[in-house]
């Protein structure tokens, strides 16, 4: 069974081309065994592209590390773009992808006959508590006090087809992200778990980010946690629509539209390798 390995930004899955092999009859035990990084491939995740049932061009299934599907990957999202049109499945300069909140737009950048960079239109974030999920007061919870591991962080809410809690710090450190990363993850407030954003503000127009990603840990990149690190600054206050977004493992340029309430995201999707996985899928 044959495999590509992708990442955006370091934010690294493994991409089954589902258009040519047979959908996985365990999906969540392959993305285990294929996402472990020493008797495995090493990833955050598997990355099914299949046939849309939807009219899309392609239709996006992701899951994490730990064998659980996510709903939406930003990252994960610009690879599957390139993959689809790298790879002669579409071959447009926009392209409509199918994913777990919905279809979503992208716009490639091309280079040399490769993709080089994606504009993803993220869609619109939501903000009704009932549907990020959390329990967090407000609508939607803008800097709510959150108290976790002896210490009280304000929380920002945003769900972008997976929930999300932003908190603005004034160093993202190991103590936080690796310490109540995980804590955050699993608190009571969210009871679909939660991925955790730890942001320092660098200037209104600029921000660096760390992410303890559900499901897979620290991550280099979170495309969709950048994007709610974009609504989350501009609800609170700290930062404009458009930012530079420093991640671990580079740059997002972000941006919430005022005329359509949606959010959109630009960056690089890279192809590593491709090999063959010896089991049967």
């Amino acid at each position: 069974m044959r495999f590509t390995k992708m990442h955006g930004l370091g934010n690294d899955y493994v991409y089954l081309n589902c258009f040519e092999v047979p959908f996985p009859r365990d999906p969540a035990d392959l993305a285990r065994r294929m996402s472990d990084r020493h008797f495995g491939i090493g990833s955050d995740g598997l990355i099914l592209i299949c046939p849309s049932d939807s009219g899309a061009d392609a239709r996006m299934r992701m899951y994490n590390a730990d064998g659980s599907e996510a709903e939406m990957c930003g990252n994960g999202l610009r690879c599957v773009a390139k993959y689809v049109y790298d790879h002669g499945i579409r071959r447009a300069p926009s392209l409509t992808i199918q994913t777990g909140r919905g279809n979503l737009t992208v716009d490639l950048e091309v280079r040399d006959g490769k993709v080089a960079r994606v504009r993803v239109n993220m869609g619109q974030p939501i903000l009704e508590p009932e549907r990020i999920p959390t329990l967090l007061p407000g609508r939607p919870p803008i800097d709510v006090p959150l108290d976790v591991g002896g210490q009280t962080l304000k929380a920002t809410a945003v769900s972008m087809g997976n929930p999300h809690c932003v908190i603005f710090v004034e160093k993202a450190t190991d103590e936080l992200v690796l310490g109540l990363g995980p804590q955050i993850e699993r608190d009571r407030a969210f009871p679909a778990r939660v991925n955790v954003e730890f942001v320092e503000r660098i200037s209104p127009h600029e921000v660096r980010q760390r992410t303890w990603e559900r499901g897979s840990g620290e991550t280099l990149a979170c495309g969709t946690g950048a994007s709610a690190v974009c609504v989350a600054g501009v609800l609170s206050g700290r930062t404009q629509r458009r930012i530079v977004n420093h991640l671990r493992g580079g740059d997002l340029e972000l941006e919430w539209r005022e005329e359509d309430n949606c959010v959109y995201m630009t960056g690089p999707a890279t192809e590593v390798f491709w090999g063959e996985w010896p089991d049967e899928p």
